[in-house]
């Protein structure tokens, strides 16, 4: 028995996620399809975090038991030549056998791209949420720093998130703009059910004046998810890395 780890890349457009789903198409469905065609094996992956349908990946890392005996990086091209073009094997390694994608993770890296100008972008149309309002990058920078931090997460929670408690720390929320390109990237150990999406819906809206920082102040100890802003297109939403 081995345990191999994969880091993957994949573009979530055209898919319901990455958890399997009766009747969808997702990322984990097809990659282990891909896996039981070279290994023979039905196997069980194991995510480092389960992006929403729509959303990327630079750098997921899942891992799974096999008995097979073909070498990682032979496994690495034999899964990139069965897999469809928006899903990439970047490595495929050996590690302990007692190494689990999610629960040996110390933080994750999510990335989210806004395309801010008068005109949407064609080519980063699948990959970017296009606000046309100008944003006061300071203010939304300012908004950032109230949210890291170990705190109370409640009113960033999707309506039907599962966690068992809506305590999360954020380490950082950065900012860089690029021309009409704004990354915002957060670090964070765990994350509710679409709470970075939330996040820079709410840092977008207190950019566009929507909402001030008394205002977010006040979101963040209502605890009430309706308080808050709207909730970022899955499009723009990247998982960068995960850090072990």
């Amino acid at each position: 028995m081995r345990n191999v780890r994969l880091l993957l890349e994949y573009d979530g457009t055209g898919y319901a996620g990455w958890q399997v789903q009766p009747g969808q198409r997702t990322i984990e469905g097809v990659l282990k399809e891909c896996i039981k065609k070279v290994t023979g094996e039905v196997v069980k992956l194991r995510a480092a975090g389960r992006t929403d349908a729509g959303v990327h990946a630079l750098g997921q890392v899942a891992n799974f038991y096999t008995h097979s005996t073909i070498p990682a990086d032979s496994l690495q091209r034999a899964l990139n030549s069965l897999l469809p073009p928006d899903i990439v094997v970047r490595s495929a390694e050996d590690v302990e056998m007692d190494f689990d994608a999610r629960r040996w993770a110390k933080a994750k890296v999510y990335l989210y791209l806004i395309f801010n100008r008068p005109f949407p972008p064609a080519l980063y149309r699948n990959y970017s949420w296009h606000v046309w309002e100008d944003l006061d990058l300071e203010t939304m920078r300012k908004g950032a720093s109230l949210l890291t931090g170990e705190r109370d997460f409640s009113s960033f929670r999707a309506t039907g998130c599962t966690a068992r408690h809506p305590i999360r720390s954020i380490d950082s929320i950065e900012m860089v703009r690029e021309g009409d390109l704004l990354k915002v990237e957060v670090r964070g150990r765990a994350f509710l059910r679409h709470m970075v999406r939330n996040i820079v819906g709410t840092l977008v809206d207190l950019g566009r004046g929507r909402f001030t920082l008394e205002d977010l102040e006040g979101i963040i100890e209502a605890r009430d998810r309706k308080r808050a802003g709207v909730c970022a297109p899955p499009g723009g939403l990247f998982l960068k890395k995960v850090e072990y």
